[in-house]
């Protein structure tokens, strides 16, 4: 069985260094590896309130970024997911197999239905479904993805076991990808919780966007623990063990030595450090996706490509997946 890897970002609002830590960084690698399809997903996006406007300038913005990052369109496909309709198909079919109470364990959906308890649609329920979609679309065998997404990657295991022993063998069971160090890159000005696109304080995060006098300001205003000690302990010390972890995948320097560099110093020579650590690596990255915005005819090739490819896939495995159901005509 030939490998795939298949893994996407939503465009909503900006990308930071916690999507590159956790996402970004680890598919410029992975490219190497496996053939690759980064996909957009825009129709995950809507599962919340979006400004239509906004969401195509964000979608130009996320492939912008992909690009600047170093994700290279002639070893990797880049595409937006509502141009291949198949998604949008197999994520209504994988749903009628789907249970509910299946849904209503995910504990993202739990999340995101407190903060809006009013407002809640069932796209935003039936998300994991469609996440499923994305990955068996393409007998996708590696899913790169962060700890909060684990969950989703198991759910979509279990469905195609499901659609499998009840209408024949015609999906890949995927695997996840996980990385040891910065698969969750906490919010600068709360360690408990994740760096987020969606945070209320700008302080949360270090946009991929955002200019050196704005990093650094951000940097030198994160939280820090009690005590003095600048070492890696997730349980005793969450904000500097964020800071470290930033910094390693930075630098690449390991945490030992950077426990070994701040011995017996403070936690403003941790953060200066890191704040030069953090511009020099997302400077060049932020300077590229403004040259990729000003060519948007290069970033429509980019995705015109990638959308073909992905078009591919998609037909055949959907003529099998409609044959296999009893969809349309015989």
């Amino acid at each position: 069985m030939k490998s795939l890897c298949l893994s996407g970002v939503q465009p909503t609002n900006f990308l930071h260094v916690g999507n590159y830590i956790g996402a970004l960084k680890q598919w410029v690698e992975i490219q190497h590896r496996f053939p690759c399809y980064f996909c957009i997903v825009d129709l995950h996006a809507i599962t919340v309130a979006q400004d239509p406007k906004q969401l195509r300038e964000n979608v130009l913005n996320t492939a912008a970024t992909y690009l600047a990052v170093g994700i290279d369109p002639k070893r990797s496909h880049v595409f937006i997911q509502s141009e291949v309709h198949e998604h949008a198909e197999l994520g209504w079919i994988l749903g009628t197999i789907t249970r509910i109470a299946e849904l209503e364990r995910m504990t993202q959906f739990k999340d995101k239905a407190k903060r809006r308890a009013d407002n809640v649609g069932v796209g935003l329920f039936t998300y994991p479904a469609l996440m499923a979609a994305d990955i068996l679309l393409y007998d996708t065998t590696v899913v790169p993805v962060g700890e909060d997404q684990m969950q989703h990657v198991e759910l979509t295991r279990t469905i195609a076991r499901r659609f499998n022993t009840t209408f024949g063998d015609t999906f890949v069971i995927p695997q996840a990808l996980i990385q040891k160090q910065g698969a969750r890159i906490m919010g600068l000005d709360d360690p408990s919780v994740k760096m987020s696109k969606s945070a209320t304080s700008t302080m949360n995060y270090i946009a991929l966007t955002d200019d050196d006098d704005t990093i650094r300001k951000k940097i030198m205003r994160a939280v820090t623990d009690s005590g003095k000690d600048i070492v890696y302990d997730p349980d005793k010390k969450p904000a500097v063990t964020n800071l470290l972890t930033i910094f390693h995948h930075m630098t690449g320097r390991t945490i030992k030595d950077l426990e070994n560099e701040f011995e017996g110093k403070g936690y403003g020579d941790l953060k200066k450090a890191l704040a030069d650590a953090v511009i020099a690596h997302v400077g060049p990255i932020r300077d590229k996706i403004a040259e990729y915005r000003k060519d948007p005819k290069e970033l429509m090739r980019v995705l015109d490509a990638g959308r073909d490819a992905a078009q591919e896939l998609a037909t055949t495995k959907m003529k099998i997946v409609r044959e296999r159901v009893g969809l349309g005509r015989a």
